[in-house]
């Protein structure tokens, strides 16, 4: 099992990452494999932005049992979590 990167854009980015991931694992794997150049790295969209239009942080894949996805955004203030 293995992430990738399945949308990449300047400001955002999608991964589809095994679900046993922890938060840490997909901000490193982002800023390692494709760094997007701000101060503070990629950062996770969580539940309740307005970008996920209602879907949730973390989404089951439809084509990789065992996998989610998870959207990254490169202007987003830092989390707390």
């Amino acid at each position: 099992m293995r992430a990738v990167v399945t949308k990449r854009s300047i400001l955002d980015m999608q991964i589809c990452m095994p679900e046993y991931w922890t938060d840490g694992q997909a901000v490193l794997f982002a800023n390692t494999k494709n760094p997007c150049g701000t101060k503070n790295g990629w950062m996770i969209r969580r539940d309740g932005d307005e970008a996920l239009t209602g879907d949730p942080e973390r989404q089951p894949c439809q084509q990789r049992s065992g996998h989610i996805h998870i959207m990254l955004d490169a202007l987003k203030r830092p989390d707390i979590r």
